[in-house]
């Protein structure tokens, strides 16, 4: 993957993590549609996380690379 597809994700999955904030209904957070945005919270930083995880190990393989 380059790394302008990766930016595309990381910001998709930022976006996904602000938009699923706006459905949560803070008195109520755990119950019925705010439960569901909770989820779609953890995932979109869940999976913000791996996208991290793989840009610093694509870079630290070309460092490899180069040495």
């Amino acid at each position: 993957m380059n790394k302008k597809l990766t930016i595309f994700f990381v910001i998709l999955a930022l976006g996904l993590a602000i938009y699923n904030i706006t459905l949560v209904d803070f008195k109520d957070p755990f119950q019925g549609e705010s439960l569901i945005a909770c989820i779609g919270i953890m995932a979109s930083l869940c999976a913000l996380v791996l996208l991290l995880i793989f840009a610093t190990s694509k870079k630290i393989e070309q460092k490899l690379k180069d040495d």
